[in-house]
């Protein structure tokens, strides 16, 4: 399925600004640089919806898009960049745990990671963050095309040993060719009851 009309909502920096909960929600978030905005642009179908930027650390704000008046898309800011000033990633991480800890109808988290990166502490602590929350998540290691094919299983062990989650929950991608990307779609389209889409690169 093709999504008909997006629209932006509204962008909030701080958590008291968070618009009152409604319409079911998915929320993408990962750390600087690792293709969040590119994603999301690849499961809407829009190419410049989420803005792609080259600054690590370009995202401050959480965004908010309403799908067919079906959804909201929540574009959490980019985390871990080490040149951002220690007061904006304190601010950063106040604004992304206010809203992960709200009483809102979350239906999926969607964490991003790099694949050719090595996990590391920043890593362990969101998933430990995540998982004492009991929020819905799965994984998406992106960047799949940036790895030759014989460096990818090893590279997926890595991240599956500390990620902890089922194989169906974990998902490989490449926003530049589009692999991957229709099993992630029909995944958040799965987790909020909509019709999943047929065909195209898994």
């Amino acid at each position: 399925m093709s999504f008909r009309e997006i629209q932006f909502v509204k962008s909030v920096v701080r958590p008291e600004e968070l618009p009152v909960p409604g319409l079911p929600e998915v929320a993408f978030l990962g750390r600087s640089n690792v293709g969040k905005s590119s994603l999301i642009n690849a499961f809407l179908g829009r190419k410049k919806l989420a803005r792609v930027s080259s600054t690590p650390g370009f995202t401050r704000a959480l965004n908010f898009f309403r799908v067919d008046h079906r959804f909201l898309v929540v574009d959490l800011p980019g985390y871990g960049f080490a040149r951002v000033p220690p007061r904006v990633q304190q601010a950063w991480k106040y604004l992304v745990e206010g809203y992960l800890s709200a009483p809102r109808p979350l239906r999926l988290l969607v964490l991003i990671f790099d694949l050719r990166r090595e996990p590391d502490a920043l890593d362990q602590s969101l998933l430990e963050y995540v998982r004492a929350l009991g929020r819905p998540h799965i994984a998406v290691l992106n960047k799949m095309d940036r790895l030759r094919k014989t460096e990818i299983p090893r590279a997926r062990q890595r991240w599956e040993a500390t990620l902890k989650l089922p194989p169906e929950k974990i998902f490989l991608t490449s926003c530049r060719t589009g692999e991957g990307v229709l099993s992630v779609k029909n995944k958040i389209l799965e987790a909020l009851e909509i019709k999943k889409e047929l065909g195209g690169k898994r």
